[in-house]
C-alpha cells in the first residue's frame, strides 16, 4: 500500500524568517558607489560612512523584528508604504534618485513601519509617545531617535 504525503506548507514563522533573510541580504549587498561621482575623497568617504551607518541601523532593526512578534502579514503590510515590494518570493526596489544612498534606508523605513504597527496593535501602545518609548526599549538610542522620531 502506497500513501502520498502532501508537502507541508511552510510555517508562518518560517515564511517570516525567509522574508527577513531576504531583507538582510538586500541590505548587506554592495552599494556600488562610483568614485568618479564625487569631487574629492572627503565627500566620497562621508557618503561611505553614511551608507555604512544605514547598514548598522538595518541590522539592528532586523534583530528587533526577529525578537518581536511581528508577523509576516505585518511585514507585507509595511511594504505598502515605500519603495520596496515583495511578490511572495523576491524583493523589488524602485530607485528614487541615487540607489547607493537610499536602498538601505528603504529597508530601515519598511522595518520601522512594521515595528510601529506591531507596537500599536499588539503591544497596546495607543499613542505615538508610547510607541516611541517601546522603540527606545527595543532598539539602541540613536536608531530609535532617528527612525521613530
Amino acid at each position: 500500500m502506497h500513501t502520498q504525503t502532501a508537502a507541508a506548507a511552510p510555517s508562518p514563522r518560517a515564511a517570516r524568517d525567509h522574508l527577513l533573510g531576504e531583507l538582510a541580504a538586500f541590505a548587506a549587498s554592495r552599494p556600488r558607489l562610483e568614485y568618479g561621482n564625487y569631487g574629492d575623497r572627503a565627500s566620497y568617504r562621508a557618503e561611505v560612512r553614511g551608507i555604512t551607518r544605514d547598514l548598522h541601523h538595518a541590522r539592528a532593526l532586523l534583530a528587533a523584528v526577529r525578537l518581536s512578534g511581528v508577523t509576516e502579514a505585518q511585514l507585507i503590510e509595511a511594504f505598502r508604504s515605500g519603495r520596496l515590494s515583495w511578490d511572495g518570493s523576491r524583493l523589488d526596489y524602485c530607485t528614487g534618485q541615487y540607489y547607493p544612498t537610499e536602498y538601505r534606508r528603504a529597508v530601515c523605513a519598511m522595518l520601522t513601519s512594521a515595528l510601529w504597527h506591531y507596537f500599536r496593535d499588539d503591544c497596546l501602545c495607543d499613542t505615538g509617545d508610547k510607541i516611541r518609548a517601546a522603540a527606545r526599549r527595543a532598539l539602541p538610542r540613536a536608531i530609535a531617535m532617528r527612525w521613530f522620531n
